[in-house]
């Protein structure tokens, strides 16, 4: 019975031998109204979507299929990682409970929230300028997406116009779920 239940404890208990160091997710973010966290520590392991996102945009109604997105695969292991910007025509509220306020009383988000960040620039995010050193693709306005695979690794960039719910993101995501853990 002891080994069963050892068996099973590691077997429930997620892969996550990353060395953090060789990652794309090796940055610390602060959450939104929130501390400050590392996204290799907090998230590695898991399939991740990168977003940067905007209160006031054409593209806004995206929050509707992040969060669906979100939730039929979070327990499969997908996180969508919001980052709100403002660096897109001013598109984004400065104050980080009225970002939170909106996020849910409109779209009901529950997938992790980060404090706005500088996306594209000489003034982005240790963390961004990663994601376009990686892919050679700076975000152009907002709702871009980044696609990060369990190994900690960028796979992919999809810009504003790629819906949560396109075929080739839903497909991509689902490949990389279907990689084992590192």
């Amino acid at each position: 019975m002891r080994r069963l239940l050892l068996l099973l404890s590691l077997l429930a208990t997620p892969a996550l031998a990353l060395d953090c160091a060789k990652t794309d997710l090796d940055f610390d973010s602060k959450r939104l109204l929130g501390k400050t966290e590392n996204l290799c520590q907090s998230y590695g392991g898991k399939v991740v979507l990168v977003v940067n996102v905007a209160s006031h945009c054409g593209f806004t109604p995206q929050y509707e299929g992040l969060e669906s997105l979100y939730k039929t695969y979070k327990d499969q292991g997908l996180v969508v990682l919001g980052f709100p910007s403002g660096q897109f025509l001013d598109q984004e509220f400065d104050d980080e409970k009225e970002i939170q306020k909106f996020c849910q009383a409109n779209y009901g988000v529950s997938f992790p929230m980060f404090a706005k960040t500088e996306v594209k620039g000489d003034q982005a995010s240790p963390f961004y300028r990663r994601l376009k050193d990686k892919t050679g693709e700076s975000p152009s306005w907002n709702f871009n997406k980044y696609l990060i695979g369990r190994d900690g690794r960028v796979v992919r960039h999809y810009g504003s116009k790629v819906k949560p719910d396109a075929e080739a993101l839903v497909q991509a995501i689902k490949a990389e779920l279907a990689k084992p853990g590192s």
